[in-house]
């Protein structure tokens, strides 16, 4: 592509017609979309939770998470927890912290758990479409119902009220959620649970899990997310996240880690006598080997070959397994669950080959590179589009997505379409995801964030994000203005030849049927894809079209 100077559509004019007028592209007026649909039956817990300082609308404070003075008062859950008859205490848990890959890891554990027929409570955030996503319960991993949980609430509701007056109101949405899904798993004699951390570790509401309860801990990677709430630095961010690391319990390592990283994650686990497993051990030989579809989903090839003799000796061959789950980063992932796996074997939990492989064959995350079907498409008004859904919103998922995407669809042209949250790395994300190739167009647009306008970010700032992001990597992109008939297409705009990346902003569902204009026009006969992204509440949004 040409080198060009580019602007954020304010200042400068540009001789090859960056103030395109391309008709019907995107819609000028924005729509914010909620993500909260929830189901009437649970009025009353909404309402008690609404009333609640809730982080995930507001952000989170400056050196929430890290285990100083200005971190989150673990205290306080611990009193709450004691009022409930610590109900963590009547069941096992794996705990998981991470700044990616805790949520998949998760859903991996559980299924493989599940698939060797243990009672698993599985306890993760944030949610795509419904609270009720966070605890999945049982043999089959199903939500926990809308009746299920508020009839639970409401047995609970007189000591949770009493709480929050003790503490002073200062009881988070996050805690006093989590206190109800592990009481909950506790009534439902849950034999073992598999629970994400929220925000870093030490601090975390998850962390009133100790030393005699907990089966194993993971740490599946540290990164940059979060940076303020977590110290500031990668190092204090992996000091936080060490701090689920429990006297004495096997600590599991995702990765892969800088060198000083590992460095901190295993001087933890040392001072806490715990043996560490890795799934990044040199002798392992996981690869992935292809794709393939299964019933008209695409799935991933992988062979998992462990062999690891340090701390533990743990060893497994499995070849051919098909992830629904795709990526490298996925596969990753997937290894880190089958070594969790393992030494959970070692702990008396009886899991067998055959299970590890049903259980990662088996699991599926809402909204982590999720193709929708050809009727879904339609809904949407796209028909015979294909679309990814993945709520990547940090620099490093973005180069997993990449990755990703250039691994499953090598040739296809793609248009992007993007809303984040206004905390996110919009530079870092944009530079990630401008050198996928065969980029067509990137349409910004907007959604609440946790059913919330607080920390969105508006169209009009990411779609300059992503102007400067090109400007720095000498791409040439054009800025599409709103303007003329419907009926007007890219070929009349005289830019159908052009190289350039068109740039746009609207509502959701408008760009979502431009980037399907785009690639009707732009591509012919060639694949596309149109690939939603940038946070899990765009996710959800598009999800609750279909929904409707």
């Amino acid at each position: 592509m040409k080198n060009l100077s580019i602007f954020c559509g304010i200042t400068r004019s540009i001789k090859r017609s960056m103030a395109c007028s391309v008709a019907g592209l995107v819609h000028s007026t924005r729509h914010s979309f909620s993500t909260l649909r929830e189901d009437p039956e649970m009025d009353q817990l909404m309402k008690f939770l609404g009333n609640l300082k809730n982080f995930e609308k507001s952000g989170v404070p400056k050196g929430a998470g890290t285990d100083s003075e200005d971190g989150f008062d673990i205290g306080r859950m611990r009193r709450l927890m004691g009022l409930l008859g610590n109900p963590q205490s009547m069941f096992k848990t794996v705990h998981i912290a991470g700044t990616k890959g805790k949520g998949s890891t998760s859903a991996l554990l559980s299924s493989i758990l599940r698939a060797e027929g243990y009672s698993v409570g599985c306890y993760t955030s944030p949610h795509v479409q419904t609270i009720r996503e966070r605890i999945t319960l049982g043999r089959w991993g199903e939500l926990v119902s809308a009746k299920k949980l508020n009839h639970h609430f409401n047995t609970r509701r007189e000591i949770l009220e009493r709480a929050v007056k003790l503490e002073n109101g200062c009881l988070s949405h996050f805690e006093v959620f989590t206190a109800i899904a592990f009481s909950l798993f506790a009534e439902e004699n849950t034999e073992i649970a598999v629970v994400e951390a929220g925000l870093g570790g030490a601090r975390d509401a998850t962390n009133v899990i100790v030393g005699p309860d907990l089966a194993i801990s993971i740490i599946t990677t540290v990164g940059e997310e979060h940076l303020d709430a977590l110290g500031g630095s990668l190092e204090s961010i992996a000091v936080a996240k060490s701090g689920i690391i429990k006297k004495g319990r096997p600590l599991v390592l995702g990765g892969p880690f800088i060198p000083s990283i590992e460095s901190i994650l295993r001087s933890k686990a040392s001072s806490m006598s715990s043996p560490v497993v890795s799934a990044c051990d040199p002798v392992n030989r996981s690869a992935l080997r292809g794709f393939c579809e299964v019933s008209g989903i695409p799935r991933q090839l992988c062979d998992i070959v462990l062999h690891i003799e340090k701390d533990f000796d743990l060893s497994i061959k499995l070849l051919g397994v098909k992830l629904r789950m795709l990526g490298a980063h996925q596969l990753q992932n997937a290894v880190t669950a089958t070594c969790a796996a393992l030494c959970l074997n070692k702990q008396g939990w009886s899991l067998s080959s055959v299970s590890i492989r049903a259980g990662l064959e088996g699991a599926v995350l809402q909204g982590r590179t999720q193709v929708l079907s050809s009727e879904e498409a339609s809904l949407l008004g796209v028909p015979g589009a294909t679309i990814l859904l993945d709520g990547a919103h940090t620099k490093e998922s973005a180069r997993a997505l990449t990755n990703t995407l250039q691994m499953t669809f090598p040739k296809a042209k793609m248009v992007l379409v993007v809303a984040m949250a206004n905390d996110k790395n919009h530079l870092g994300f944009a530079r990630e995801l401008l050198s996928v190739g065969n980029l067509d167009a990137v349409l910004s647009t907007e959604v609440d964030i946790a059913g919330a306008k607080l920390r969105l970010t508006s169209a009009s700032s990411l779609k300059c994000a992503w102007a400067n992001a090109s400007r720095e990597m000498n791409m040439e992109v054009l800025d599409l203005k709103v303007a003329g008939s419907e009926d007007e297409s890219l070929q009349a705009a005289g830019i159908v030849e052009s190289e350039s990346i068109l740039l746009a902003e609207g509502s959701l569902l408008a760009c979502i049927r431009a980037g399907f204009k785009i690639l009707s026009e732009r591509t012919g006969e060639q694949p596309g894809i149109i690939v939603v992204t940038g946070s899990l509440h765009i996710v959800s949004a598009v999800l609750g079209y279909l929904d409707s």
